[in-house]
């Protein structure tokens, strides 16, 4: 444990000091972890290797697709008539509590790195247009998203912990909600009030072009358009729920990388060809938007070799066998191995599912409930993001804050979600008792 918060003291120190580059930051610190935590060196390089690989290699293609994506909405102008419309039916008051909704709808099909990409630019949008701080307006919409992965199936992490510890799927996603609405007001527009002070620079990826109101694509098509990989990924994975058998038949079509491509085809054509541009025209918003997201994937790359040498090196598992011999609460103990596996690995899915192979056994012997036992292994695989984490990197950049401001917003969001979602897990067992 303390090699890891001296490698992780190093990246912070490193990047917020020394300006170091990040990627060349993150791989420094990876090899002192590495080091320290005595993984043979012939091993070291291949670990660096295979966690940049990894990470990139499920990334790289949807954080592309959805940047251009994003920006084609941006520069057509129908990013400005869905804010505009947004703004004009809901009045600014009610904007916080629209986003916290938004978030949590779309985050119950998608994967959190998928969503964030795909609400950016809607984020963005309505910064331009009401005039409202940045990071006030994104972190209700980010708080649905990440709670929703966290804590709900179908994501990875609780799908694969309602297998480990035999809880009922159906059970577990009504338990979920009643815990993550409740947190899910706490963490997202209550918190976003706070943060009204702090000064983000936006990427200037989704600035919209001054399009004449006259040439603006109509609220129909852009709002269509833009959602339109929100709708396949939600109405497929509800067709797949409901007839299981329909899992593999549509697994292709089911895939992120293959909707936001038919989403970006059609986003083409409707917001581009079919409005007078000309298919140069249209793929030069693209040439941009992927020039800018460049230093991005670089970050989130370094972040995945840092993350792998953990994995490798043998913390996480270390960690939940002492852990798990500790004389404490099962809910509690599943919530503290999932907790440090996050500190120490920084991927919420990776904690989740490492926890699991802890907390399967515990739910046996114990006699918890095991669809808490899932909420409760969630609250803890989401607490404390820090410079380990892709998604804290993605959120920094593209808001464009410093580290100081990066913890006090993104990495506070996220430790209020895992502490109160523990305590209405908490709550909830004594209820239905």
């Amino acid at each position: 444990m303390l090699s890891v918060l001296l490698a992780v003291g190093l990246l912070t120190l490193m990047i917020a000091w020394g300006k170091v580059q990040p990627l060349i930051a993150f791989v420094i610190a990876a090899l002192v972890a590495a080091l320290m935590l005595g993984m043979p060196a012939a091993k070291i390089p291949g670990a660096i290797e295979k966690g940049i690989g990894d990470l990139l290699g499920s990334l790289v293609v949807i954080i592309c697709l959805g940047s251009v994506f994003g920006k084609l909405i941006a520069d057509s102008g129908a990013a400005r008539c869905i804010a505009g419309s947004l703004v004009k039916r809901l009045g600014l008051g009610r904007i916080p509590v629209a986003m916290t909704v938004t978030g949590f709808v779309v985050g119950l099909p998608l994967y959190y790195n998928v969503g964030f990409v795909l609400m950016v630019p809607l984020i963005f949008s309505l910064v331009y247009q009401s005039g409202r701080p940045a990071v006030a307006l994104g972190i209700p919409l980010l708080a649905g998203l990440s709670i929703a992965h966290g804590f709900l199936p179908p994501h990875p992490s609780a799908t694969a912990l309602v297998a480990a510890v035999h809880a009922d799927i159906g059970k577990t996603l009504v338990y979920g909600l009643a815990v993550a609405i409740p947190t899910l007001i706490i963490a997202g527009p209550i918190f976003a009030m706070s943060l009204g002070h702090i000064r983000a620079q936006p990427s200037q990826m989704f600035r919209h072009t001054e399009v004449p109101d006259t040439e603006l694509p109509g609220a129909f098509n852009s709002f269509a358009t833009a959602l339109l990989p929100v709708a396949l990924l939600a109405a497929l994975t509800l067709v797949t729920l409901a007839r299981p058998e329909l899992t593999k038949p549509l697994a292709f079509l089911s895939n992120p990388l293959v909707v936001m491509l038919l989403s970006y085809a059609v986003a083409i054509w409707s917001l581009g060809l079919a409005r007078g541009k000309t298919l140069p025209q249209v793929m030069q918003s693209a040439q941009e938007a992927l020039r800018e997201i460049a230093p991005i994937l670089l970050i989130i790359a370094g972040a995945g070799a840092l993350k792998q040498v953990l994995v490798d090196s043998g913390v996480s598992a270390e960690l939940g066998k002492q852990l798990s011999q500790m004389p404490v609460p099962p809910l509690l103990l599943g919530w503290a191995v999932a907790t440090l596996i996050r500190i120490c690995l920084g991927s919420a899915t990776v904690a989740g599912v490492t926890a699991a192979g802890v907390v399967g056994p515990l739910v046996e012997s114990s006699g918890c409930d095991p669809n808490l036992m899932v909420l409760a292994v969630g609250a803890g695989s989401l607490m404390c993001s820090h410079v380990n984490d892709s998604g804290f990197w993605m959120f920094k950049e593209y808001f464009g804050l410093s580290l100081k401001d990066t913890f006090r917003s993104w990495s506070m969001m996220e430790t209020l979600v895992g502490i109160f979602g523990l305590l209405f897990v908490l709550l909830l067992s004594v209820l239905i008792k």
